[in-house]
């Protein structure tokens, strides 16, 4: 099943990586440096030529009007907040199984998070919760909502269709936190075009990374698009000195513009093998452990491979002794970390369920099926033992 524009690797007996990105690297190498060195010879480091392109083919493969670089996935949301005018006395409601930066972002707007608990099923935020969260918030009276942020978790869309219809009866808008799902669909919707605005990450590590930090925020609404514009760039706008809003140093550099341009080359091939990979998991993993499922007509970006095991610490010690790479996303739900402890208190079961026994394995397209099957048999062997 390897892809055939995938070259044969050799690996060492029994070890497999979590995350190997030297290989992808060896195969674009030619591309990424000729592109780079493009860079280094037109000289413009900042909002260079790449930046401009690459925002094109971002825009053109969400299928939206505005796709904007800006210099990482956290800044993404921050600036996104700010474009949304968010603030103090706002309620943004966010998944609480997740990565800290999610809620991080809302704290940096000096608005207030909402907890919102997950689907046992999918590890996306549950819009029946979301609903009671809601009513929870505007009961109390303290807050407004005004947001509904949404995490693509492992690469998987959210519920649009579901928290969308909650948004409106709300009037609150949907800003999708897809850092782990660009090249993700629902139907025909791809990631980046699911909600009024969109943040992606390009960390290295993410299905479409760059070689350091990286982001990009994706719209539809042009004044969103215009104000993003201007708040990356210190609040000026075009190329005046003069500020129109409290905006960050917030931009994409060019150079790894230069490298993303080079990567959406092979993207597509990539996230078939992504698929690939994910099918001969879900065919002999099925039963065996959980799995994070995946709705009819959703496709993932498969940015990680997760399972759950009510034994997850134990089989995790298992693979590392077999030297089979794995991690932990997330061990604590958002609620339990320290710098949220201000954040109003829900139940959240499922989130501290998930967190208590969800553990990721090797994801990444160059995986060889000998590794995968290398990966599936100590787990098997540890669930049968």
């Amino acid at each position: 099943m390897v892809s055939q524009s995938r070259p044969a690797v050799s690996v060492a007996p029994g070890r497999v990586a979590f995350f190997d990105l030297q290989r992808q690297q060896r195969r674009i190498h030619d591309d990424v440096r000729a592109r780079m060195d493009a860079v280094l010879n037109h000289g413009q480091f900042i909002l260079g030529p790449e930046v401009e392109q690459l925002e094109q083919k971002l825009a053109a493969y969400a299928g939206v009007p505005h796709a904007i670089g800006v210099s990482s996935g956290r800044d993404a949301l921050m600036i996104g907040l700010m474009a949304l005018g968010i603030g103090p006395g706002d309620a943004v409601f966010v998944p609480a199984f997740t990565f800290a930066a999610t809620a991080g972002a809302v704290c940096s707007v000096q608005a207030t998070p909402i907890f919102v608990d997950v689907d046992p099923d999918t590890f996306n935020m549950d819009p029946a919760d979301l609903e009671r969260a809601v009513a929870e918030v505007i009961a109390a009276g303290e807050l407004t909502p005004r947001v509904v942020m949404p995490v693509d978790l492992y690469g998987l869309p959210a519920d649009y269709e579901a928290i969308g219809k909650i948004a409106l009866r709300h009037e609150m808008i949907v800003f999708s936190d897809a850092a782990q799902s660009f090249g993700g669909t629902a139907g025909n919707r791809r990631v980046g075009g699911m909600a009024p605005i969109s943040a992606t990450s390009f960390y290295p590590t993410k299905p479409l990374g760059c070689y350091g930090d990286g982001g990009a925020i994706l719209t539809d609404d042009d004044a969103i698009a215009d104000a993003v514009r201007t708040l990356r760039s210190h609040g000026r706008q075009g190329t005046g000195d003069v500020a129109v809003r409290n905006g960050i140093t917030g931009r994409l550099d060019t150079v790894q513009a230069a490298i993303l341009l080079a990567k959406m080359t092979i993207f597509d091939d990539e996230l078939v093998r992504r698929d690939e990979i994910a099918a001969l998991y879900d065919a002999a993993l099925a039963g065996v452990v959980g799995l994070q499922k995946r709705p009819a007509g959703y496709k993932s970006a498969h940015a990680l491979y997760t399972i759950r095991s009510d034994e997850r610490d134990r089989l995790k010690a298992e693979l590392d002794a077999n030297g089979i790479g794995n991690a932990l996303f997330y061990r604590l739900a958002l609620h339990q970390h320290p710098a949220f402890a201000e954040v109003p208190k829900r139940p959240l079961p499922v989130s501290e369920r998930l967190a208590d026994t969800v553990l990721s394995l090797p994801m990444n397209p160059d995986l060889t099926d000998e590794e995968v099957a290398r990966v599936i048999a100590v787990v098997r062997e540890f669930v049968s033992a």
